[in-house]
């Protein structure tokens, strides 16, 4: 699998979460057209400048952004999600964020 996961310029790879890891790899290799993912880990000072939640999964290195290049890729990765069993799902305009942080509650899609 290519490097797709991004993290801040004050991380590493090594903070990202094993199964969000493994999980992209599938995802990457699932799609019909290959992933752009903006964002991956992200120190609380990056996650502030970003604009992220301030108890973001990001900065657990628990969470992806993923931009769609269209309508129907964005589809094809919400399915994907769904039949992996990811459960937090933010969906923005320009990004659908996807997390596996069992802290945080279950069960949910929310517009971002």
């Amino acid at each position: 699998m290519r490097d797709v996961i991004p993290v801040c310029p004050h991380g590493s790879k090594g903070l990202l979460d094993l199964y969000l890891v493994s999980f992209v790899g599938w995802l990457d290799e699932s799609v019909y057209e290959r992933l752009t993912i903006s964002s991956g880990y992200r120190c609380p000072v990056c996650n502030k400048a970003a604009g992220g939640a301030e108890n973001s999964s990001h900065t657990r290195g628990k969470a992806i952004d993923i931009v769609p290049f269209s309508a129907e890729q964005r589809f094809e990765i919400l399915g994907l999600a769904f039949l992996k069993g990811i459960k937090r799902i933010g969906i923005a305009e320009d990004h659908i964020h996807l997390d596996v942080d069992e802290s945080l509650p279950q069960g949910v899609v929310w517009i971002e």
